[in-house]
């Protein structure tokens, strides 16, 4: 949704084309969030990341005028900017390698496979049980009928 209202602003048949929502469905929610104020609508971190690089030219005068035209506060802004810098200043050793992705990778498929065998056994597990208390409610009715 956020994608449809400024600044990002693409267009309904393309984001109604990636998501599989109707297109009158996508103008109905734009209208909506529209409707509310500006501080209330959510920004993509992508649009964030935009609204910073834009307003990092501007002087502190322009910066106030794009933040009321955007209906953004400047501190919101300026927690943007510190959320961009220490995501950049992040040290490439902190970042996963593909390796170690890939590794990942292979160790969540290992624990799916045995989640699912474990999941079967304790299926299989419960089925014998309510079969034994089945087995044994029929050797105990039987019982008492001969007696």
């Amino acid at each position: 949704m956020a994608r449809l209202l400024p600044p990002e602003s693409a267009s309904v048949a393309e984001v109604a084309r990636e998501i599989g929502v109707g297109v009158a469905t996508l103008e109905r929610w734009r209208s909506d969030a529209l409707s509310r104020p500006a501080s209330k609508r959510a920004w993509t971190a992508a649009a964030r990341f935009e609204a910073v690089l834009t307003t990092a030219v501007l002087d502190e005068a322009a910066k106030n005028a794009w933040c009321r035209e955007h209906g953004v506060y400047p501190q919101e802004l300026a927690q943007w900017r510190e959320a961009a810098r220490q995501a950049l200043a992040e040290p490439e050793e902190a970042r996963a390698s593909p390796q170690q992705t890939k590794q990942d990778r292979r160790r969540i498929k290992e624990l799916e496979r045995e989640l699912r065998r474990k999941d079967k056994a304790l299926a299989e597990a419960a089925a014998l049980l309510v079969l034994r208390k089945n087995l044994a409610a029929i050797f105990n009715r039987d019982k008492g009928e001969d007696e």
